[in-house]
């Protein structure tokens, strides 16, 4: 577990090029928000996750636990979800918009135009 990194992963970077490639300025996993967001964008007051299914415990193939030591995985995405909830929560009460792109929707051909032209919208619609 200790080789695997937090940041720069290929999702993050598809929808850094993405948001670039679309005009938009940004700050990548900032420290001093709650999370560390994986990317800022100030003038539109908004942060984007993009979290990986099986770390933050999303509902679709890639998120179904391991069949061994079962009790600790469980325990650690359980941890992970609620923290993310937190985080989320602590973030909107500092008035920033919060946006959680999955690694499923990014990974997955067909769904990734989808999402990354959902995302605009989502930005555009926050000015």
């Amino acid at each position: 577990m200790s080789r695997i990194s937090g940041k720069e992963t290929k999702p993050e970077i598809m929808v850094r090029k993405f948001l670039f490639a679309n005009g938009f300025r940004f700050r990548k996993n900032v420290k001093v928000l709650p999370g560390k967001p994986d990317i800022v964008l100030p003038k539109y007051k908004t942060v984007i996750f993009v979290h990986g299914c099986f770390w933050h415990g999303h509902t679709c193939k890639r998120g179904t636990l391991p069949t061994s030591n079962t009790e600790f995985w469980q325990n650690k995405i359980n941890g992970n979800i609620e923290r993310d909830k937190r985080n989320v929560l602590e973030l909107e009460k500092q008035g920033w918009e919060v946006i959680v792109i999955w690694q499923c929707e990014i990974n997955n051909a067909e769904l990734q135009n989808l999402r990354l032209t959902k995302l605009l919208s989502e930005i555009l619609s926050i000015q």
